[in-house]
């Protein structure tokens, strides 16, 4: 047994992904005795870089493009910038067409403008509108709301209902996002590229049909100031440079914990039972990462919740969808045939690939609901290795191609593994229809890796929910599954905890203060406060 599960400490984190990371490193610096365990060897959770492929290919098996990370508020406080590096692209979306063309979204307003009155001069106008709007409710709502505790939702409203800009935000949250890019542009291939940014990961119609969007995220289609990232190096230089700076706050790090159970004295969260019968004490509190089943469905218990609360768990909804990922080494970089139209789609952070139309994109929301693999192949990629070339050796590449998939589709007979391979075989089809020299000898190397691969690894991750939680109206915002519960002393500070998942920090950021708030810690920081910037 490891020394570290001999001692009490002030606080036990479970689970080393970047939020419990987040966490783990403010309460540290604050001077708290901090144990953070995870069931795995490796830690970071999300944050995974593996050569999956050749020696000194790294390819990025989970979370690969990180929103305005750079700039977040723990970034800056944990003074991260002096161990992660992060690449800002000029160009963020790119959309090659099979007709030549292509439309690219970069970080300068005229330039993008010029890029889409290529297509329809109406648009770009609209587009100009909307940006004005987007800027403005982005850097005032948007930002400082995705790292602050939610406000009630009548307090919130009423002070939005202050400015103008609050006031389109409301309306914004109130519509669905598919509608509002159906609605705004003509342009089929405009229409699909704003929604390809809008939605959380890809070309994905689920993240644009909720019937209102209370995080607002829908105001992300317009704005250009803030946008995705790339780690350099790979993402989990960001769980290396977390972890880092939680061993040097004093924090202590524990792998391969397995927890039967969080132990309840008198119905506060006091500690950890091992699998093998090890407690270990917290004195002020207990905080979980893991998702909301398996911290108090499995680790507490129904009968110490509320009832009102299990009724909360039961309809807690998981995303119905999974991804399926190929990564490719390559020998030379995708090079698409619309660069032709507009060479910079070749150094496009994201790419939509595979579909042409609206059309394209509801029959794969169909048969995905239906439980088929699409029919018509379209998936999100990028040109990892242009932006950063630390991720191949010298003069040699990487891409990735993530694909909307049920986690268990009906496999008309055939084994998963022949199915794997051959809808591999048809991303690279599809690919090579954009990028002809996507295929033959210029792939070194392939690396399959889908929902049932990553939910045995991740098991956060159920049923192959890579966000542990769907974005739907009933349970962000307001809504959602954080910060303090119902067992005093344990803390929800997870993906289902607001601002939810992919990789944002903000949980972790955000349950930090409230926990050094409760528990009398050192506040070394100013934590974001939705209310102050609302009322500024």
């Amino acid at each position: 047994m490891s020394a570290a599960l001999e001692k009490t400490y002030d606080g036990i984190i479970i689970g080393a992904g970047h939020h419990g990371l987040v966490l783990g490193s403010y309460l540290a610096k604050s001077g708290l005795d901090i144990l953070l365990v995870d069931r795995r060897l490796k830690y970071g959770g999300g944050l995974c870089t593996e050569e999956a492929t050749l020696p000194g290919f790294y390819h990025n098996l989970h979370s690969i493009n990180h929103f305005h990370i750079s700039e977040t508020p723990w970034f800056h406080d944990l003074r991260l910038g002096e161990r992660v590096d992060y690449i800002t692209p000029r160009y963020e979306f790119g959309q090659p067409h099979l007709d030549g063309t292509a439309l690219v979204f970069g970080r300068d307003l005229e330039e993008t403008l010029a890029n889409v009155a290529r297509f329809s001069k109406k648009d770009a106008q609209t587009f100009r509108e909307w940006n004005a709007k987007a800027e403005e409710i982005t850097r005032d709502i948007f930002l400082p709301e995705r790292f602050s505790e939610p406000l009630p939702r009548e307090e919130r409203e009423k002070l939005l209902s202050r400015t103008q800009a609050g006031r389109d935000f409301l309306e914004m949250t109130l519509r669905q996002p598919l509608d509002v890019v159906q609605e705004l542009f003509e342009n089929e291939h405009v229409k699909l590229l704003f929604l390809f940014k809008v939605s959380l990961f890809g070309t994905w119609l689920v993240d644009t049909m909720s019937k209102t969007s209370p995080m607002g995220s829908v105001i992300r289609a317009f704005d250009l100031q803030s946008g995705y990232q790339l780690c350099k190096g790979g993402s989990f230089n960001l769980a290396r440079g977390l972890m880092e700076t939680f061993i040097a706050a004093g924090g202590r790090f524990q792998p391969q914990v397995a927890i039967d159970k969080i132990m309840i004295e008198g119905g506060k969260a006091t500690g950890i039972v091992t699998a093998e019968g090890k407690t270990v004490r917290a004195r002020k509190f207990v905080a979980s990462t893991l998702d909301v089943h398996q911290t108090f469905e499995n680790l507490i218990g129904r009968s110490q919740l509320p009832k009102a609360f299990c009724e909360k768990l039961d309809n807690f909804k998981y995303t119905s969808w999974s991804l399926f990922g190929l990564h490719l080494a390559l020998d030379e970089a995708p090079h698409m045939s619309a660069a032709s139209f507009d060479p910079n789609v070749n150094r496009a952070m994201k790419w939509s690939l595979g579909a042409e139309t609206m059309e394209d994109l509801f029959s794969a929301f169909a048969d995905v609901n239906a439980g088929r693999a699409p029919k018509i192949v379209q998936f999100g990629s990028g040109p990892l290795t242009v932006l950063d070339p630390s991720q191949a050796p010298p003069g040699k590449h990487t891409t990735y191609c993530w694909h909307v998939m049920p986690l268990n589709p009906d496999l008309e007979g055939k084994s998963y593994e022949d199915f794997k391979e051959e809808f591999a075989e048809k991303i690279i089809e599809t690919f090579a229809r954009y990028a002809p020299n996507v295929s033959g000898k210029n792939i070194l190397g392939k690396h399959v890796y889908t929902g049932r691969e990553y939910v045995a690894e991740l098991v956060n991750m159920r049923g192959g929910d890579i966000f542990m939680g769907a974005f739907n109206a009933e349970q962000v915002m307001y809504n959602h599954f954080g910060y303090r519960t119902p067992v005093p002393g344990l803390y929800m500070a997870g993906s289902a905890a607001h601002p939810g998942g992919a990789i944002s920090g903000g949980s972790g950021y955000i349950s930090a203060g409230i926990i050094a708030q409760d528990v009398g810690a050192k506040l070394w920081w100013k934590p974001w406060n939705a209310r102050e910037a609302l009322s500024a």
